[in-house]
């Protein structure tokens, strides 16, 4: 029984993707939109948080089989940080060292995302099921000066702010669609994986690793 399972794993996993492989190689350029959902941390009495925004995402993809596929990406979105700080008032802020006040840190920019990514797929009729994993490098600058508000205080200062920059690690799954000979849908789920940016100076970073959740919708233009 043993030996006949691997028989037919054997004449099937051939077949699947010389079928599967049909349609290619491929190269195409996709632009898309998402949304980019991200967590908070918190560490040593500081709470972190970026805003949800919506974000642009462009893609130069290449797949030549079934296995060996690769992606060159370039996304952007507007990532507002605030920094919730609750412990003794820093000195730099208000007269008043001891008073134990929550203050609040919000920042302006944007986050720049490049990476490689790796691509596997599978040509089914008209629909290409895919998956994503890569790494890249993720840049939060900021485009404004830090907003301070508190009790005691209430001040903003672009001195006050810095770009960030962080390794960043993508795993997804998505579904391309073709509605025209060279020209189709793309749907897809990307997770971001990186440090907290350091975009103040005010303040230090929580340092700990979150995630931002992107589901994206686009179209491609086959090459």
């Amino acid at each position: 029984m043993i030996r006949s399972r691997w028989i037919f794993a054997a004449v099937l996993l051939p077949a699947f993707l010389f079928l599967g492989g049909a349609a290619f190689p491929q190269t195409d350029v996709a632009a898309s939109v998402y949304g980019a959902f991200s967590g908070t941390t918190t560490s040593t009495g500081i709470h972190q948080g970026p805003s949800n925004a919506a974000g642009a995402l462009i893609e130069l993809r290449h797949i030549a089989n079934p296995i060996l596929g690769f992606e060159a990406t370039y996304a952007w979105n507007r990532a507002n940080q605030t920094y919730t700080y609750t412990g003794p008032t820093p000195t730099h802020l208000t007269p008043c060292p001891s008073c134990g006040e929550p203050y609040s840190v919000s920042v302006p920019s944007d986050a720049h995302e490049i990476t490689a990514d790796w691509v596997p797929s599978l040509s089914i009729a008209s629909l290409r099921p895919f998956g994503v994993l890569g790494v890249g490098v993720l840049l939060n600058v900021p485009s404004g000066g830090a907003s301070v508000s508190g009790t005691a205080s209430t001040s903003s200062a672009a001195g006050d702010t810095k770009t960030s920059t962080q390794a960043v690690y993508v795993y997804g799954a998505g579904l391309d669609w073709g509605i025209l000979p060279h020209i189709g849908l793309r749907f897809q789920y990307r997770g971001n994986l990186y440090k907290a940016p350091d975009v103040t100076t005010l303040f230090s970073s929580t340092g700990k690793f979150t995630h931002t959740a992107e589901p994206v919708a686009g179209i491609y233009l086959r090459l």
